[in-house]
């Protein structure tokens, strides 16, 4: 078989071309690579075989400065990467620079300026209104139809797929305990997300229309935002979210491009209530995405959300992210929040699958009502490409380890 050339119907052919960064084995210096198949391009190294204008681009140990070049380069590099995998005059050029994807490791692709997470799911907060709001007249907050809802994250804990989790300790306290105690979280538990990150940076006071998100957005990965839910619920009153969060959020080693996903975008849900101009986008373009995802703890699939029914689209969460003048930074990482689904099997963390641990899950392992330690969960997801294709999006697994 030519080294590119990849099975038909395989999700990561030359219709996707993901970016990552890798390194070989024995070796500590990192590049720029893309999949394709089960290989890796080293794609400085055949930008510079072949004399292209985009190897400093190419060639550095993060995508940082490919991501801040802008969409025009952006479409340009990836039409040069997909001539070179798919052309044959190319390939005894290329040949020399793909490499097994079971040879290489795989690292943090991309420098991470700021994280900041939404809550874009209805279903997903419905959920959790239900849960702990269970005699509220309306299982959403007030403000949750008029504005995308989100919290700022700790960048510094963003880690690369295969990055083991240490279980986190932290102030907690049941209705049962008189006073807080301090211990190892007891409800540690998993988010399925899409993480969306931003190529372009944009001037501080100057907000970015929902009109110009594929400008500043380079593209997505799949994002697991670990939480430990009994700290999140003794602390997250008035300020919401922090130490339950912030000890590790995984992403994958692989960013999908926007442009490679044309074929995935679908409208979002129909708005029930009337939104403020910069978030209205009924006459924009529709920037919902149909991706599949899959969650499995210890190899056993627990949950299959859809992405298409995230209530609020990324472009709205960066249109609302700016909108008050705060300015964007090449690197900047934001999630959509869990993404959850109408059905039993499309709930997106274990808080809602064994609702608050009440119904723990029958699993091969054991039931679990949350994550113990030991059990590793793995994100995959595809969408739906060109001509029947599927893309598929890097997987994200982690495995939790014992509190130190």
């Amino acid at each position: 078989m030519p080294p590119f050339d990849v099975p038909e119907g395989d999700p990561f052919g030359p219709h996707n071309l993901p970016y990552g960064v890798f390194s070989r084995s024995g070796s500590d210096t990192r590049t720029v690579g893309v999949r394709l198949g089960d290989q890796v391009l080293d794609a400085g190294a055949a930008a510079r075989a072949l004399a292209s204008p985009y190897a400093s681009l190419l060639s550095g140990p993060t995508l940082n400065p490919l991501l801040a070049a802008g969409r025009t380069t952006w479409s340009d590099v990836r039409r040069a990467l997909t001539a070179w995998v798919t052309v044959p005059s190319h390939q005894e050029a290329i040949a020399p620079f793909l490499h097994p994807l079971s040879s290489v490791t795989l690292h943090l692709p991309f420098e991470v300026a700021d994280y900041v997470d939404f809550y874009a799911s209805e279903n997903h907060a419905r959920n959790v209104g239900r849960i702990f709001r269970p005699d509220a007249a309306d299982s959403l907050t007030p403000n949750w139809k008029h504005l995308p809802i989100g919290y700022h994250g700790r960048s510094g804990t963003v880690v690369v797929s295969g990055t083991d989790v240490v279980r986190p300790a932290g102030q907690r306290r049941s209705p049962s305990d008189a006073v807080p105690v301090f211990g190892p979280s007891a409800r540690l538990d998993i988010e399925a997300e899409v993480g969306f990150v931003v190529g372009a940076p944009s001037p501080m006071g100057s907000p970015v229309p929902l009109s110009a998100f594929r400008d500043h957005v380079f593209g997505l990965c799949l994002l697991n935002d670990w939480s430990a839910r009994d700290v999140q619920a003794w602390e997250y009153v008035p300020l919401g979210p922090f130490l339950g969060k912030s000890f590790a959020t995984s992403v994958s080693a692989w960013i999908t491009p926007l442009d490679a996903l044309d074929e995935a975008r679908v409208t979002p849900p129909e708005r029930t209530h009337p939104l403020l101009p910069y978030l209205d986008d009924a006459t924009e373009e529709p920037y919902g995405y149909d991706l599949r995802i899959s969650v499995a703890v210890n190899g056993h699939v627990v949950s299959e959300p859809p992405f298409s029914t995230m209530y609020w689209t990324a472009a709205q969460q960066l249109a609302h992210l700016t909108v008050n003048g705060a300015s964007l930074r090449t690197g900047d990482l934001y999630g959509s929040g869990t993404v959850s689904g109408p059905a039993p099997d499309q709930l997106g963390s274990l808080l809602e699958l064994t609702w608050n641990g009440r119904d723990p899950l029958d699993l091969p392992t054991g039931k679990r009502a949350f994550l113990e330690d030991g059990d590793e969960v793995t994100l995959t997801a595809w969408a739906p490409g060109p001509h029947g294709t599927r893309v598929g999006l890097g997987e994200v697994s982690g495995t939790v380890l014992p509190a130190g």
